[in-house]
C-alpha cells in the first residue's frame, strides 16, 4: 500500500447497505415524540456494501504491528505471546456466556476456577491467601497499600504515614501512596543499582508505614540485599510491599513470601500469558501474609466444606477493606491465567523464568558491544541500554529507526534514573533466531549512528506517515472529521 485508508465516510456511496432485512411482519411500535427524534440526515453515518467494510479493516489491520507477525520487545506487560489454547477455553460456553448477577448455584464451575486459581498463586508465591478482585496492577499496588494502612490502623499505630519507595520504582507506586494517603519518602539506587541501604537506613523511623519494593527492579536487576533490606523495614514496624510486575523472572524459583514480603499484587495479564497495554485488559491477584489475609477485597472464591457451605461459594474476610470493583473484573482473563498455569505446571513455570531470563542475558550480551549497558551485570528478565558513547541521536531516533527493520520500539525513557534509557525485555516466548534478527537490527544502527546519523534521526523512512511532530498533536488533537 502506498498511500492512506480512506475513512468509511470518504469510501461512502449513497444508496449502498451491507445488509437487507425482511419486512417487519408485526405491528409498529408507538413512535416517542417528534422533538425527542434526530433527523437520520444528521447522522451521516457510511453507506457501504459488507465487502468494502471487510476490505477496509482488513487493509487497516495490516497496517499494524501484531505479536501474531513480529517481535514486541517492549517486554511481557504488553506484548507477550499469548497460547491459542487460552482464548479457546474463556470463549467455552459456560465461561464466556455467563452473566455476573447469576445466582452461585448456576456458576458453580466459574467459582471452581477462580478459588483453583487462588490457590495456584497462593503455592506460587506462599502467601497465605489471596484475592482476584484488584483489576489490574495499578489496582493491585492500591489494594496493597489500603491492606498495610488497615493494619497498622488496627494495631492503634495511625501515625505511620510514611512510604518508602526506590528511585528505580513504577511511576504508580508514588500515585498509589498518595492516593492512599501516604507521604512518600524516595530512596536513591546504589552504585550497582539496587537499594542504597544507608539512604534506607535513615529513612525508617516510627513514622514508616512501609516499602514498596519492586524485585526484579526495573532495570531488571534482582536486589542482592532483599533480604537485608526487607529485615530493616521490619525492624522499624513497617511492613514490606512487593510490587510483583517482574514476577515472569522469578516464577516457580523464588516465593515472595519466604524472602518475608507482606503484601504483593501479580499481573495474571503479564506473567500468566495475556498481553496487556495494546493487546488486552488486565487482571490482578493480590497474595498476604497470615497477619493481613484479614484485609483482603472480597469477595473471595472458596471451596465447598469452608464456611458452612456445602458448594463453591463467594465470602468476604470480617476486616475487609472492602471492594474495589463491580463484580470479578475481567472474567475471560483469570480463565486464560488459570489455563496457563495448569498447562505449564510446577516445572513448566520454573522453565518460564529461566527462558525469560535467558533470552534476556543473551539479547544484552550480543548488543553489549555496540550499547552502553549502565548496570553491566547478569540481568533478569529485561535489562537497560543506551545509545552508543557520544552519540549524536537520542533514544527516540534509534526506536523510530527500528521501524524500519521491521521491528516494535523498545520502551524507551524509562527508568527515569538512566538517561535515555532503553529497557529491552524479550519474554520467555521468543526463540534464538529471532532474538539474533533483533540484535543484527540494533548492530545495524549503531552503524548507522557513527556513518551515517542524519537516517537514523530522520526514521521512519518506510512507513505511510513519518516522523510526527508529537508535541502539536498533544496540544492541537484533531479529534473528529468534518
Amino acid at each position: 500500500m502506498n498511500q492512506l485508508e480512506p475513512l468509511l465516510l470518504e469510501i461512502s456511496v449513497p444508496g449502498r447497505s451491507a445488509i437487507s432485512l425482511p419486512a417487519i411482519d408485526t405491528a409498529s411500535a408507538s413512535q416517542p415524540p417528534a422533538n425527542m427524534l434526530r433527523p437520520e440526515s444528521d447522522l451521516k453515518l457510511p453507506e457501504l456494501d459488507q465487502l468494502s467494510v471487510v476490505r477496509h479493516f482488513t487493509r487497516l489491520s495490516r497496517l499494524n504491528f501484531a505479536i501474531d507477525t513480529q517481535f514486541y520487545p517492549l517486554g511481557s506487560c504488553t506484548m507477550k505471546y499469548n497460547p491459542k489454547v487460552n482464548d479457546a477455553m474463556a470463549n467455552l460456553e459456560g465461561f464466556s456466556q455467563t452473566h455476573p448477577l447469576l445466582p452461585e448455584s448456576a456458576v458453580q464451575g466459574s467459582i471452581e476456577l477462580l478459588s483453583r486459581l487462588q490457590d495456584a498463586i497462593a503455592s506460587l508465591s506462599g502467601f497465605a491467601g489471596v484475592s482476584l478482585q484488584a483489576a489490574a496492577g495499578a489496582q493491585g499496588e492500591f489494594v496493597g497499600v489500603l491492606m498495610i494502612r488497615a493494619w497498622h490502623h488496627s494495631r492503634g499505630e495511625a501515625k505511620r504515614t510514611r512510604m518508602l519507595i526506590p528511585d528505580s520504582a513504577h511511576g504508580t507506586n508514588p500515585a498509589t501512596c498518595t492516593m492512599a494517603g501516604f507521604e512518600t519518602v524516595s530512596i536513591p539506587s546504589a552504585a550497582d543499582g539496587g537499594v542504597d541501604i544507608a539512604a534506607l537506613k535513615a529513612a525508617c523511623d516510627d513514622r514508616t508505614a512501609g516499602i514498596m519494593l519492586t524485585n526484579p527492579s526495573t532495570l531488571g536487576l534482582f536486589e542482592r540485599n532483599i533480604q537485608e533490606i526487607i529485615g530493616i523495614v521490619h525492624a522499624a514496624g513497617g511492613l514490606v510491599y512487593g510490587d510483583g510486575a517482574n514476577m515472569n523472572a522469578i516464577t516457580g524459583i523464588v516465593r515472595p513470601a519466604d524472602l518475608g514480603i507482606d503484601v504483593m499484587h501479580f499481573n495474571l495479564h503479564k506473567t500468566f500469558s495475556t498481553p496487556h497495554g495494546g493487546g488486552g485488559p488486565g487482571a490482578c491477584a493480590v497474595g498476604a501474609s497470615a497477619a493481613l489475609c484479614e484485609f483482603l477485597p472480597g469477595p473471595l472464591a472458596a471451596a465447598p466444606g469452608n464456611h458452612g457451605q456445602t458448594s463453591w461459594h463467594f465470602w468476604t474476610p470480617a476486616r475487609s477493606i472492602g471492594a474495589v470493583k463491580a463484580f470479578h473484573g475481567n472474567f475471560g482473563i483469570l480463565v486464560r491465567a488459570y489455563t496457563y498455569i495448569r498447562m505449564l505446571g510446577a516445572a513448566g513455570l520454573r522453565a518460564l523464568a529461566e527462558g525469560a531470563v535467558l533470552n534476556a542475558n543473551y539479547l544484552r550480551v550480543l548488543l553489549q558491544d555496540h550499547y552502553r549497558i549502565p548496570f553491566d551485570r547478569i540481568c533478569m528478565h529485561e535489562f537497560v541500554a543506551q545509545p552508543p558513547a557520544g552519540s549524536p541521536v537520542h533514544t527516540l531516533d534509534i526506536a523510530k529507526r527500528l521501524i524500519d527493520y521491521d521491528f516494535h520500539p523498545p520502551t524507551i525513557y524509562f527508568p527515569l534514573i538512566v538517561a535515555e534509557a532503553m529497557m529491552f525485555e524479550p519474554t520467555e516466548t521468543e526463540s534464538r533466531q529471532t532474538l539474533e534478527s533483533f540484535a543484527q537490527a540494533l548492530v545495524s544502527i549503531a552503524r548507522e549512528i557513527q556513518e551515517t546519523p542524519d537516517l537514523v534521526q530522520t526514521a521512519p523512512h518506510s512507513t505511510l506517515i513519518g516522523r510526527l511532530d508529537e508535541v502539536a498533536a498533544a496540544r492541537k488533537p484533531v479529534l473528529c472529521w468534518c
